[in-house]
C-alpha cells in the first residue's frame, strides 16, 4: 500500500497532482485491464485529506479510494485525478456519482478518457454544478502510468518495452557467454522495480537454457515483491524440467512459436509487456515493428567482443535502422538508464 500522504498544510494543484501521479504509478500492474489511475482529495482549505489508486479489476477506482480516506472532509473540497472520472456502470458504479455524493465542489483531472462508454465524466459533473478543470499536468500523466493503457486503447495491443543491459560498445555477453553482471546493483534493483509494475515479461528458450533465470520481481535482499509479472517464454526449444522458472511463482506461459505476435496474443489483456530476451528475441520484436519503447541500462564497461544487443536480419543499410527518440536519462549508481521511444 502506498504511504499515507495526508498532512496539515495546504498544497497547490501542482503538488496535489504530483501526489496523484505517484498514486497512479502504484496502480501499474495491479489495475489491469483498467487504467492505473491516482487520485487525491483536498479539503476546503487545500489540505490533502485522502489519496488512493485503482484497485484490482472489480475493486474500487482511484476516486473512491481517495474519498473513503477523506470521509466527510471531502465536502466542499477538490478531487485531483490523473484521468477524467468514469461515467458508466461496469463492475463498479460511476466515479462521477461517488464524487457528487461526497459533495466535492471541484474536480481537476489530467487526461481525457478516450473510452466512448466510460468517458464523459466531465460533462456530467459540470451539469451537476461541479467546477471542472481539465488538462492539469496532462503530458506527465499520459507519458507516465497511463501510457500503457492509452497505447492499448489506440492500437489494440500492449505497449512493448525492450530491455537491454549492455556495455559501452553494445555487448550483452562476453565471447564465452558470461553476462552476469554487466550492470551494478542499483541498476538491477531498478529492473526489479520495473518488473513489479508490468503485466508480462518475455524471454526466449535460449535465455532460459543459458541463464536459467527466475524472471521474478525481487527486493535487494532476494525476497519476492508483492506483485509478480506473468512470465512468457518464446520458442520451440521448450523449458527444461529443472529450470528455475518452473520452481518460482505461477507456471510460465510457453509460446511454441518464433512469432512475437503470438506472444502478445498469449499476454491476454496486458497493458505493458517487457521483453528481456536475448539478441534473437529482441531482433524478432524489432523486425516485427512491435517495439514501442527501449530501456537501455548502460554500464561503464568495454568488452571489445561478444554478443551484440540485437540481431535483426531485416536491417541491411543505415536507412533501414530503427530510429528512436530519447525520452529520459537517469543515473543509477555507476550505470546510466536511457529510455527511448519509437518515432514511427
Amino acid at each position: 500500500m502506498a504511504p499515507d500522504p495526508r498532512g496539515a498544510r495546504p498544497v497547490d494543484l501542482g503538488a496535489a497532482m504530483a501526489l496523484a501521479l505517484e498514486q497512479g504509478l502504484a496502480a501499474c500492474g495491479i489495475s489491469t485491464p483498467n487504467p492505473p489511475v491516482g487520485a487525491v482529495v483536498l479539503d476546503g482549505d487545500g489540505v490533502v485529506v485522502g489519496a488512493g489508486h485503482t484497485q484490482p479489476v472489480g475493486g474500487p477506482h482511484a476516486e473512491v479510494m481517495a474519498l473513503r480516506q477523506a470521509g466527510t472532509a471531502a465536502r466542499g473540497g477538490t478531487a485531483v485525478v490523473t484521468l477524467e472520472p468514469c461515467d458508466h456502470v461496469g463492475r463498479t458504479g460511476p466515479c462521477t456519482g461517488a464524487l457528487l455524493d461526497a459533495g466535492v465542489a471541484r474536480v481537476v483531472y489530467a487526461a481525457d478518457d478516450p473510452d466512448p462508454v466510460a468517458g464523459g465524466g466531465a460533462r456530467t459533473l459540470r451539469a451537476a454544478g461541479v467546477d471542472v478543470v481539465a488538462g492539469e499536468s496532462a503530458d506527465a500523466a499520459t507519458a507516465g502510468a497511463l501510457a500503457g493503457w492509452l497505447h492499448r486503447r489506440r492500437t489494440g495491443r500492449p505497449r512493448v518495452t525492450a530491455k537491454i543491459a549492455a556495455t559501452l560498445d553494445g555487448r550483452v555477453a562476453a565471447p564465452d557467454g558470461t553476462s552476469r553482471w554487466i550492470t551494478g546493483p542499483v541498476a538491477r534493483e531498478h529492473v526489479h522495480a520495473e518488473r513489479a509494475r508490468i503485466d508480462a515479461i518475455v524471454v526466449g528458450t535460449g535465455t532460459v537454457r543459458v541463464d536459467d533465470p527466475e524472471l521474478t520481481a525481487r527486493h535487494a535482499d532476494g525476497t519476492l515483491r508483492h506483485r509478480q509479472p506473468r512470465r512468457i517464454v518464446l520458442g520451440r526449444g521448450g523449458i527444461p524440467d529443472d529450470a528455475r522458472l518452473r520452481g518460482a511463482g505461477d507456471p510460465p506461459v510457453e509460446v511454441l512459436s518464433h512469432d512475437p505476435h503470438d506472444v502478445l496474443a498469449a499476454a491476454g489483456d496486458a497493458l505493458d509487456v517487457l521483453v528481456e530476451g536475448g539478441p534473437t528475441v529482441l531482433g524478432a520484436f524489432f523486425a516485427a515493428g512491435l517495439v514501442d519503447r527501449v530501456r537501455v541500462y548502460l554500464a561503464p564497461t568495454v568488452l571489445g567482443a561478444g554478443r551484440a544487443a540485437v540481431d535483426d536480419v531485416t536491417v541491411g543499410t543505415l536507412t533501414d535502422a530503427h530510429r528512436m527518440r530519447r525520452e529520459s536519462v537517469l543515473e543509477l549508481g555507476d550505470d546510466i538508464l536511457i529510455t527511448l521511444v519509437a518515432t514511427r
